[in-house]
């Protein structure tokens, strides 16, 4: 055999190498997983590579280029999530983080196109654990069809976090033409709810244990874009939208009225409430509209196209259960004001405290 031949075989070696997948052996994260070197290398290749890998990321930069389509414009936005605990009925830490971020971007109007996702890992979590957190990003990300094209991953000492924290920050293409927000909304303008509240945050408080209640509550969290879409094209001059998750209704409300300076009547009777989560509230003292929700929205439209805005929800399974719930009014500026069935009516304030902390 040549010496040309030896040295193309200890290259062919060299290149067999260099794709062999790293071995994660570990059963648990430690410090070394976050020190930059093999033990690092290896959770990056073998679990966050393998999960979300794509053109972008398996690259492994600094970044990720993207291109923009000529046109668009766009939207970026960031969050984090601490829920415990991080699995629950209906959702997980992994899917919330996903959906968050996706439909942070779709009420703005976008079209989500691309997330990074960044963990804090607690030395002694386990291995399987977090395969189970990222499995659940991945076929998030595969549902709202985003792609993953940038993370970061550090690990900190036993005890200086809960387990895993998760960071997504999100990009998503705005059509040059398309324009709402509070300040145009107007007296006579109709609120628009996308399905129940308040499912979220008690299916994530009753999963902690702590309570002695048995109810069927599963959280709603689901990505919003194709329910927005919908609304979007049917009726373009859809006034402001939010998807109201900490603080629950009541709050995003309020941050409308006073953005706005104007007044936000709801109507109890209308309001969509699971009876579980509503017996639940009950049991507990909690009015379901500063409840969180993961996979809601609240839109304002003119009155004239809520018609138009409810038949385009309902052709949406995320949305199937919109429904009108107040409208806006120059009355009480800067104030949401529940009616009751029975002709009285109370203010309904921002949220005041933490009732159910880390639901997100």
């Amino acid at each position: 055999m040549s010496t040309q031949d030896d040295r193309e075989k200890v290259l062919e070696r060299i290149e067999q190498w260099k794709l062999r997948p790293p071995r994660l052996t570990d059963d648990v994260i430690t410090m070394a997983h976050g020190a930059g070197g093999k033990a690092s290398q290896s959770l990056t290749e073998a679990v966050f590579k393998a999960a979300y890998g794509g053109p972008q990321l398996d690259r492994l930069d600094d970044g990720a280029v993207l291109d923009i389509p000529s046109g668009h414009r766009i939207v970026f936005t960031t969050d984090a999530f601490v829920v415990t605990p991080r699995v629950f009925a209906g959702g997980s830490l992994g899917d919330l983080a996903v959906n968050g971020t996706v439909n942070d971007l779709a009420v703005m109007g976008a079209t989500p196109k691309w997330l990074t996702v960044s963990a804090v890992l607690e030395e002694g979590l386990p291995m399987d654990e977090l395969r189970s957190i990222v499995g659940d990003v991945a076929a998030a990300a595969a549902a709202a069809g985003v792609e993953i094209v940038a993370g970061d991953t550090k690990v900190v000492e036993r005890g200086a976090a809960d387990g895993c924290y998760l960071t997504t920050s999100g990009i998503g293409l705005l059509p040059e033409n398309r324009e709402f927000g509070a300040e145009q909304v107007e007296p006579g303008d109709v609120v628009l709810v996308s399905g129940t509240i308040g499912d979220h945050g008690m299916a994530v408080m009753l999963a902690r244990g702590d309570l002695k209640l048995d109810a069927d509550i599963s959280s709603d969290t689901a990505p919003l874009h194709t329910a927005v879409a919908a609304l979007l094209d049917a009726v373009p001059t859809t006034r402001w939208m939010r998807d109201p998750t900490r603080g629950g209704l009541a709050s995003a409300c309020n941050e409308l009225a006073t953005a706005a300076n104007l007044g936000v009547s709801l109507f109890e009777e209308s309001l969509p409430v699971n009876p579980p989560v509503n017996g639940a509230c009950e049991l507990l003292g909690l009015d379901p509209l500063y409840v969180a929700n993961e996979g809601k929205f609240v839109a304002v439209v003119p009155a004239d196209k809520a018609d138009d805005a409810l038949a385009a929800l309902h052709s949406d399974p995320v949305s199937a259960g919109a429904v009108a719930v107040g409208e806006i009014n120059d009355e009480h500026p800067g104030m949401v004001v529940a009616h009751t069935p029975f002709g009285g009516s109370r203010i309904v304030d921002m949220l005041v405290g933490a009732p159910l902390p880390r639901i997100c």
